[in-house]
């Protein structure tokens, strides 16, 4: 019961001890689309705004967006879908994660929107100077089932700290800040934040309070055989090296009894990880490759993903012995360094 509680207070709080060698370890990957910017005279002077970006346009009334969703195995990962074009981006994400709206008929069979049904999205306003979305949910949001509590939260928070103007989340209901979850009691004193990990899970050989968390992206497969990645924040134990703590892990593979896939080989060995010049290098050995002298395409995005979630790199240059003629199996040329992708998992209907 000590365990239990020491996650779902540390870890929502967001005071994970963060053993790093001076960089975030969690959610400092490139993010993706924000808000468009007020058009109105009254919403340019308010204390609340957003930034311009650009976003990936599907059709002259659609835009791709990513939202959090719960899969049939329980775990909460991101999908990226074709949502309507709006002013407020965030907020349309949100508006799309609320269970039996108009997600449902966007999303692969076996998964689910997380917010109660009948949530509306009353308003969400950023505090550039903080970093900060405070968003405020009608009363429905407060029907959730228990046992997603923390789901919840996860899908809320890593969703709106996608966007770059967020660090941070403050929730209300009705006007109000919540000081706490009804139903399990998960304290909300502070605002969440992307250090609160997702399908948070605990190494062997870490001990709590005393464990850096390292997000890995595994894979998973619908019935329909559609392929996605899901992130895992794994305590380990403590360590200053969170690049080779993230490619060991991801070689160790996933807790086997969740049904997760490893995307590394167990045999796969790494000769060096090197930070320089804005992007982070991880030379393989010979061993990366398949017979035909392909590397496995799942196994690189995924080394892209964990890397870039957690060591504040952008771009990662992935070389074999030393060399950078390298080509996955999807046919796809890794000689030049590779940026995280803006949206993560595009759904197949």
């Amino acid at each position: 019961m000590k365990h239990q509680h020491w996650i779902r207070s540390a870890a929502i709080a967001g005071v994970i001890v963060l053993a790093t060698t001076g960089c975030s370890v969690l959610g400092t990957g490139k993010k993706s689309d924000i808000d468009a910017p007020p058009k109105t005279g009254a919403e340019a002077e308010a204390k609340t705004t957003s930034a311009a970006v650009t976003i990936d346009m599907i059709d002259d009334n659609s835009s791709q967006m990513t939202v959090y969703v719960k899969d049939a195995k329980g775990f909460v990962a991101p999908l990226s879908l074709g949502l309507p074009k709006s002013v407020s981006v965030a907020k349309t994400t949100l508006e799309y994660m609320v269970d039996g709206g108009p997600v449902a008929s966007l999303l692969p069979s076996g998964f689910q929107a997380l917010l109660p049904k009948g949530t509306k999205v009353i308003s969400l306003n950023v505090q550039s100077e903080k970093k900060v979305a405070i968003v405020d949910f009608s009363k429905e949001f407060l029907n959730y089932d228990e046992q997603n509590e923390r789901k919840v939260l996860e899908a809320i928070t890593w969703n709106l700290t996608s966007f770059p103007t967020v660090e941070k989340v403050q929730l209300r209901v009705e006007g109000k800040d919540l000081k706490e979850m009804p139903k399990g009691k998960t304290p909300l004193d502070t605002p969440l934040a992307r250090t609160m990990g997702i399908n948070i899970e605990k190494s062997e050989d870490a001990e709590f309070g005393q464990s850096t968390p390292v997000t890995l992206y595994f894979l998973n497969q619908t019935d329909q055989n559609y392929k996605y990645y899901v992130p895992v924040t794994r305590l380990v134990k403590r360590t200053d090296n969170v690049a080779k703590a993230v490619v060991d892990q991801l070689i160790k593979g996933p807790d086997q009894k969740k049904g997760l896939t490893a995307v590394l080989n167990a045999s796969t060995e790494v000769k060096s990880i090197k930070p320089a010049d804005g992007l982070i290098t991880v030379d393989f050995s010979s061993k990366l490759l398949g017979a035909d002298q392909k590397a496995s395409a799942d196994a690189l995005q995924s080394v892209i993903l964990s890397l870039t979630e957690n060591t504040g790199f952008n771009k990662v240059q992935i070389k074999v012995d030393g060399a950078l003629k390298i080509t996955s199996t999807d046919n796809q040329n890794y000689n030049k360094p590779v940026a995280r992708p803006a949206h993560i998992n595009p759904a197949k209907l």
